[in-house]
């Protein structure tokens, strides 16, 4: 074990390292090109704010309004029977549109039940196998200019659902 830690000490250095190093030997402008992409980061980081303003305003007045606790009691029932505990739906939810938000919900479940509860082992899993779909169609659509969607949100919703089924199955096998 100690040699994993070892590992990922030094990992993040030999990666820089390594394609400061590269950039050098193919004969890239390394620090202006590293200036370009944090201007270009910056500005993309600007327009983005509002809207995760917005979203964080929003989950916050539904946690606070009672809203997620309310559904999650009107949908335990079926929820709690595939093995999804209703305080996830909320986090479910929430990780359609705002990854940033979904975090915060993490955190109060991690707090209520604990990171190696059930709730906690399948929030983490969850989290990782499910994406912030309408947040990414709409960045990346209005960055391509994409006006025909066809079946996007049709499949991302899939993929969602099919990530969230995977994430209960490995919870149950692991626990």
């Amino acid at each position: 074990m100690s040699v994993l830690a070892h590992i990922s000490d030094i990992i993040i250095p030999v990666l820089i390292f390594f394609i400061v190093g590269y950039g050098f030997v193919s004969k890239v402008k390394v620090y202006e090109t590293f200036l370009d992409g944090a201007k270009d980061g910056l500005k993309v980081v600007i327009d983005i704010v509002p809207t995760l303003i917005g979203l964080l305003v929003a989950v916050g007045m539904l946690r606070a309004s009672g809203f997620f606790e309310l559904l999650g009691k009107l949908l335990a029932p079926v929820t709690t029977a595939v093995g999804l505990p209703a305080q996830l739906l909320p986090l479910l939810i929430v990780k359609l549109f705002s990854s940033s938000a979904a975090t915060g919900l993490v955190l109060d479940i991690f707090k209520t039940s604990g990171p190696d509860s059930y709730a906690g082992m399948l929030t983490s899993i969850l989290m990782s196998c499910t994406e912030t779909v309408f947040y990414t169609m709409s960045v990346y659509f209005l960055a391509a200019k994409v006006t025909k969607t066809r079946y996007t949100l049709t499949g991302a919703l899939l993929s969602t659902l099919a990530g969230t089924v995977a994430s209960v199955v490995l919870t149950r096998w692991m626990g």
